[in-house]
């Protein structure tokens, strides 16, 4: 297969690394604004380079993988499917609500299949969890906890455009949410704060921030995000049956120092992770070898843009609750 890459930034050289170890991609070509760093990243895993974007979609594409600057993917995706071919996109598809049902229905009507990449959906630990959940062995569910704690925040510039803590970072916790339990929101209670640099409150952001989601079943959801967790990189999904409990992301990356045991036998935080590429590595080649299939026609996409529009729905629903200080249904947001 001959696979395109719009964006050669840090997750677009991820996947180029994906991409070039897949034995089903013959070729692949990458085209970024900066032509420096396309030419870096193809000549290091061995692809080639389009100039534009424009001669990246004239190069006979099989699929086409966007990893592009968030305010261009709308753009790509549209372009792609109405020219027929199979796209991967990394979230968001759009940078709200309105645009991304905007491109649900260019998707559609193209017919043209789109993945986008919530990458928990393809983590061994999520996808345990929901297998369980499925099968009953939990019992009835009664609650479920994720949380996104970064060990560090993104700059002042990154904040500006980013749509808000829960937008661009909840949205992942919010769509695990829905994935492990087969649930839909139908609503929020939502709450942040500012503990940390005052760029936050200059976008009319928070830096950390809660939310309760009430499931259509009546199983309460908790998410929690910061931008400050110095221990490190913490990413944890539990679920509470009335038979068992289960965790995914409990082990030796989890950034967690046991108090009531001896520091000397704890396996907890033994090797705490330093980002998302390091923790959910397996997860993003198990996607992207997922699209060549979905590109190949040989499966159906595990998360079309409906996915992601309904998982934004829940994230401006929290934010709109943070700000009015009250239970948002899911409803008021959906349009």
């Amino acid at each position: 297969m001959r696979i395109g890459l719009a964006g050669a930034g840090r997750i677009g050289a991820r996947h180029a690394e994906t991409l070039n170890a897949l034995d089903s991609v013959e070729a692949f070509v990458v085209a970024d604004p900066d032509g420096e760093r396309a030419r870096r990243i193809a000549g290091e895993y061995g692809g080639s380079v389009a100039d534009s974007v424009d001669a990246l979609f004239g190069e006979r594409l099989d699929g086409l993988v966007v990893a592009a600057a968030t305010d261009a993917h709308a753009e790509l995706v549209t372009r792609a499917a109405r020219a027929g071919i199979p796209t991967f996109c990394e979230k968001p598809v759009a940078p709200d609500s309105i645009g991304t049902l905007q491109v649900v229905r260019e998707v559609q009507a193209a017919g043209t299949p789109v993945q986008v990449g919530f990458q928990r959906r393809f983590d061994a630990g999520h996808v345990a969890l929901r297998d369980a959940v499925a099968a009953g062995r939990l019992g009835r569910l009664q609650s479920v906890r994720s949380c996104t704690l970064d060990p560090a925040p993104p700059p002042a510039a990154y904040v500006r455009v980013s749509g808000g803590i829960f937008r661009d970072c909840a949205v992942h916790d919010i769509d695990a949410v829905r994935f492990v339990t087969g649930r839909q929101v139908v609503e929020v209670t939502a709450t942040g704060a500012n503990k940390g640099e005052e760029y936050f409150a200059a976008c009319d952001d928070v830096d950390t921030c809660a939310a309760v989601l009430t499931l259509d079943d009546g199983t309460l959801a908790i998410i929690v995000e910061t931008r400050y967790n110095g221990a490190g990189y913490d990413v944890r999904f539990e679920a509470f049956g009335a038979k068992d409990s289960l965790a995914a992301g409990l082990g030796e990356e989890t950034p967690l120092t046991p108090v009531d045991r001896d520091p000397a036998a704890a396996t907890l935080g033994a090797r705490p992770c330093e980002g998302f590429l390091q923790r959910f590595g397996p997860a993003y080649e198990a996607e992207l070898a997922t699209f060549l299939q979905v590109a190949a026609g040989q499966a159906d996409s595990p998360c079309p843009p409906e996915e992601a529009l309904e998982a934004f729905y829940v994230a401006e629903a929290c934010d709109r609750s943070r700000r009015e200080r009250r239970a948002v249904r899911i409803e008021e947001v959906r349009r």
